[in-house]
């Protein structure tokens, strides 16, 4: 970058592109007692929305990958907003689950755009060693948005209608399309030779999945940053109607849980001078498993109040402030080429996994906090066991021999 201060600019710009889809996540949750309600349906059917909006986003990812590579960065992220504002406006109309689920997935199609189109602009803007700096300060700047989007949806949800909520969504994309138009730079030039057809964005895919450091820290950035979107599923019933906190109330108390990812991504920003990459997602991921296992018990046998438990999910998620950034670097520093294609392919597996797990929280739903935890602590072990089989395999195929010393 020619300078800090077109730096801190382009981490705006590409920070707000990457926070409209956690805005669209985050500011409806308060209301989900009330889209229960008005559309006459429970709340594990209102959280099938934030599932078909999470599988969306997985699907749409692979989609604009070789569509960026081909055409550049900009005309296929300005398309999917305009998807993403149509759709948002078609979710304020809806007057049944069913439709809202079908409208969430179309705004979803839309709204991965930018989250793509961010990450791989990254790749192309930002130098090699810089890249994960430069993810720590994204993922800054989008950890902010679960402090505001709640509290915003908490009191649209209280004062005036849900369905607000989405005329709000839209109103906010349209402003970043905006000051995208104006200020955001092109990267990677057009490169006219990626084909579009089926087979060969398959072959596209497998070739970047091919590259073992890429699969393992996609699965693992999958897997285990899956677990805050246990989290996300099933707060709102969990705090609004087991613990009796009001809407409000619970915007707050997601904004709070907020803060952990933004202090641990400064946190990070200050590991990295001294520690590598690999090490810190290692460190990360083992403390999440051990607070997680301590949160899933205490649920289980009832230890906690309201406050306790949030303060425990607060040590838990400041672990992934830490991992996630990191392994998204790990993923994507292999590729010169192909950053779009491998930055969708990683975006597909976030969502996807996120997608799953929410949808288990929802079907598990038992009225108890259990079903979330547990898929929280899972996601976590699931992840250091896949980064276990990576290192050992490595270190069985670089082992040396022990040679024993003989006498005469």
């Amino acid at each position: 970058m020619k300078s800090s201060e077109n730096s801190f600019t382009l981490i705006l710009i590409l920070g707000a592109l990457s926070t409209i889809s956690p805005f669209s996540v985050d500011m409806y949750l308060p209301a989900f007692p009330s889209i229960a309600k008005s559309l006459d349906t429970t709340i594990s059917e209102v959280q099938l929305s934030l599932t078909s909006y999470l599988i969306g986003i997985a699907i749409g990812q692979l989609f604009y990958g070789p569509l960026l590579d081909r055409y550049g960065r900009k005309k296929p992220l300005y398309a999917g907003m305009l998807i993403y504002i149509v759709a948002s406006l078609g979710c304020a109309m809806v007057d049944s689950v069913e439709s809202l689920i079908w409208m969430r997935f179309v705004q979803a199609i839309g709204g991965c755009a930018g989250m793509v189109a961010a990450q791989a602009l990254v790749r192309d803007l930002f130098p090699v060693n810089k890249i994960a700096q430069a993810f720590a300060l994204l993922t800054l700047v989008i950890a902010v948005s679960p402090m505001i989007a709640p509290t915003i949806g908490g009191y649209l949800a209280t004062k005036m209608d849900w369905h607000y909520l989405f005329i709000v969504l839209a109103a906010i994309t349209a402003l970043i399309l905006v000051l995208s138009l104006i200020y955001l730079p092109d990267g990677a030039s057009p490169d006219r030779q990626i084909s579009l057809k089926p087979i060969q964005v398959v072959h596209k895919y497998i070739f970047v999945l091919k590259n073992k450091q890429f699969l393992t820290y996609i699965l693992v950035g999958g897997i285990a940053g899956a677990a805050p979107f246990a989290y996300i599923g099933g707060s709102s019933d969990v705090f609004i109607n087991l613990y009796g906190l009001t809407e409000t109330e619970y915007g707050w108390v997601f904004a709070f849980l907020a803060t952990a990812m933004i202090g641990s991504t400064q946190l990070n920003h200050v590991l990295l001078r001294r520690f590598r990459n690999q090490q810190i997602v290692i460190t990360a991921l083992s403390y999440q498993l051990v607070v997680g296992a301590f949160i899933f018990l205490g649920i289980y046998l009832d230890w906690f109040n309201v406050q306790v438990f949030i303060v425990s999910l607060f040590v838990f998620l400041t672990g992934h402030g830490l991992s996630i950034p990191n392994a998204a670097a790990l993923s994507l520093s292999p590729f010169s080429q192909n950053a779009g294609s491998a930055s969708a392919m990683m975006g597909f597996m976030r969502m996807a996994m996120g997608g799953l797990v929410t949808g288990l929280v929802s079907l598990f739903h038992n009225g108890t906090a259990i079903p979330m935890v547990l898929m929280m602590f899972l996601c976590i072990l699931l992840g250091l066991l896949v980064l276990a089989v990576y290192y050992s395999d490595k270190l069985f195929k670089h082992k040396t021999p022990i040679r024993l010393k003989t006498t005469a």
